[in-house]
């Protein structure tokens, strides 16, 4: 057990597996074929949050923050906080329309191929079956296992199954509850509340060892495929506990005989032991080792709120092709209302989504990188939190795919009458065979081209088949064994 030798608490054992809990073993990870593959994934974030639908996800911290904008619309709709405080929303959060198999055929529809529900974010609230809280859907609320429930539709539906777990910063989270006269300091909630420390401490050893128990639950209980972890577990002190989960973890799929993902940000995991994850933010060079994007299809928030403003299908799909042409794949969230519907606007998006990766999805899945991820006068602004600061991208920028002998070349917008990739240029040696042929997915025939110093020009066809990014498909010219 190692570092887990001093450690009093009762925890769980380590699965016999490959994996010990230290980095050098860890380093042995490999991440799974189906995940590169895959490409595109829904998250979801939905919860108690969902029913103050104000602004953010991050309601129930706000609420309690004294100046805080949360603060004072929560007094002026339900009053004060030592009498209507967060905990009398949770039978507000019925799902009583949730369908979890209409959510998952969605999903199938849109072209995801796994999906990612939060189990429990920073508010405390489990959406599953949890042994170390009553403050669970089972218990409470929609009173259903509503983890369980979604991996099951999910998975019939062919894709792969994923949690998120946040609980990370609920060591700190409700500590401006603690401030003033709040149900947070009432002794009878504590078990939801608590601990309530200043966000400038360290968790202890018993809060520790429960973050760790809760986790390692989820894995026992719904097998999840993917295992996403939000910030703040970077604090030095989760450092043995991530080492332990990971193993644990990790021997747990080696007995499934399946591969697992954990998502981590910032520094929490040493390069090789999981996926990076960066948040509402892009890669501006191919990374090496696969990694992943999440955001969201509303600007403003992850949770549902009354006044969503929503990112245009457009720079969605052309954020995946980005993403993916840079050795990654894209986690888009949606945002459900608290009776478990989602806004039609959301299902419009994810719609589109599906029905351009109908025409175009064989220079996405399975796909890899090519020499160089694309051309084109845009420059991507790398690092989380930085989507918005990049500008609307042009019919000449493209991106790069490929699959065995066959390049996919991708404009970002529609280029014109005459298309050239210049980093096909005869002189620049990245692409030295001769071109076979070249077509456009979702059109019938082969286009007309001209290769020389300057690029591969094709000349587009006349009707555009598809309302977003645009394919090519090109392939080597094959030769014959002659004399």
């Amino acid at each position: 057990m190692g570092e887990f030798e001093v450690i009093n608490l009762k925890l769980p054992s380590l699965p016999k597996g490959p994996f010990e809990p230290n980095w050098d073993s860890l380093k042995r990870y490999r991440v799974p074929r189906w995940y590169m593959d895959a490409k595109f994934g829904i998250f979801i974030h939905w919860g108690v949050y969902s029913v103050p639908a104000f602004q953010n996800e991050w309601y129930p911290r706000n609420m309690y923050i004294k100046g805080h904008p949360a603060y004072q619309h929560h007094l002026e709709t339900y009053g004060p906080h030592d009498k209507f405080g967060y905990k009398d929303f949770i039978p507000m959060f019925t799902a009583e329309n949730w369908d979890p198999k209409d959510w998952a055929r969605l999903f199938r529809e849109a072209g995801a191929r796994y999906v990612v529900l939060v189990a429990e974010h920073h508010d405390g609230f489990a959406l599953y079956d949890c042994s170390y809280t009553k403050w669970n859907s089972v218990k409470m609320g929609p009173k259903r296992d509503i983890v369980g429930e979604l991996a099951e539709a999910v998975r019939e539906e062919g894709l792969a199954f994923g949690v998120s777990y946040h609980r990370a910063e609920h060591w700190w989270f409700f500590e401006g509850g603690m401030q003033f006269n709040s149900d947070v300091r009432d002794p009878r909630y504590y078990d939801f509340y608590g601990p309530a420390k200043p966000s400038d401490t360290q968790p202890d050893e018993e809060f520790l060892c429960d973050w760790l128990r809760r986790a390692c639950e989820l894995v026992d209980k719904y097998r999840p495929q993917i295992f996403w972890f939000d910030w703040w577990i970077e604090q030095p002190v989760f450092e043995p506990y991530l080492k332990f989960f990971a193993a644990y973890y990790y021997n747990r799929a080696y007995e499934w005989g399946t591969g697992v993902v954990i998502n981590y940000k910032h520094n929490a995991f040493p390069e090789g032991t999981a996926v990076l994850d960066i948040e509402r933010g892009k890669l501006d060079v191919i990374r090496r080792n696969f990694w992943q994007t999440d955001t969201s299809v509303c600007r403003k928030s992850w949770g549902y709120i009354k006044d969503h403003s929503y990112k245009p299908v457009n720079s969605i799909v052309n954020d995946l092709v980005d993403i993916v042409s840079k050795n990654g794949c894209l986690l888009l969230n949606i945002a459900p209302r608290p009776d478990g519907t989602i806004p039609e606007e959301q299902r419009k998006i994810l719609l589109s989504i599906g029905e351009w990766l109908k025409i175009n999805g064989e220079a996405i899945y399975g796909s890899r990188p090519w020499i160089v991820y694309g051309e084109g006068p845009t420059k991507v602004v790398g690092g989380e939190f930085k989507e918005e600061a990049t500008s609307p991208f042009t019919g000449k920028d493209v991106r790069f795919t490929t699959q065995g002998d066959t390049l996919y070349a991708i404009f970002l917008d529609w280029p014109g009458d005459e298309a050239n990739i210049k980093s096909l240029s005869a002189s620049l040696r990245l692409y030295p065979d001769e071109v076979g042929s070249v077509e456009m997915l979702g059109v019938e025939g082969q286009l007309e081209r001209v290769r020389d110093e300057d690029g591969l020009k094709v000349k587009m066809p006349l009707k555009k088949p598809c309302e977003h990014a645009y394919t090519l498909k090109i392939t080597k010219l094959k030769r014959g064994r002659g004399h």
